[in-house]
């Protein structure tokens, strides 16, 4: 083995190593363009708050009262209560303080007309933009 032909030898490995990370480099920008040209970026924040309800069924008048207990503060625009038969009723922001926030404590009542066994109520929160919907909790009927 020459010495003087080892240093003069033009071939190398990084030409190879130059193109596999151009590739790569590539494919990572194609993935997060793709990924907020497509919308998907928004959707990655927009998760479902945290928050805890209490139900409260009076089977003589048929009321039910819905009782945010715990958890994240909500924008009561964001919250529906869907009932049994599948129709949706907005947050009453009216009946608490009307700051247009569910906290801790407060309440709403929608009233079932003769509920059957397994009947379900659901509170549901729809984020702000419409794409991301979530039961936050649910209440059966067990009479």
């Amino acid at each position: 083995m020459q010495l003087k032909h080892l240093f003069t030898e033009d071939r190398a490995v990084s030409p190879v190593i130059g193109v596999i990370l151009m590739v790569a480099i590539t494919v990572i920008l194609a993935a997060v363009i793709g990924t907020f040209v497509l919308g998907l970026g928004d959707q990655v924040s927009e998760t479902a708050p945290q928050a805890s309800f209490s139900f409260d069924y009076n089977s003589t008048s048929g009321d039910l009262v819905i009782t945010h207990d715990s958890g994240e503060s909500i924008t009561s625009a964001n919250v529906e209560i869907v009932d049994p038969s599948g129709s949706a009723t907005d947050w009453d922001d009216a009946a608490n303080n009307g700051d247009g926030k569910i906290t801790a404590g407060e309440s709403d009542t929608i009233t079932l007309s003769s509920p059957s066994s397994g009947d379900t109520v659901r509170v549901v929160w729809t984020s702000e933009s419409g794409s991301t919907s979530s039961t936050l909790q649910k209440w059966t009927y067990n009479g």
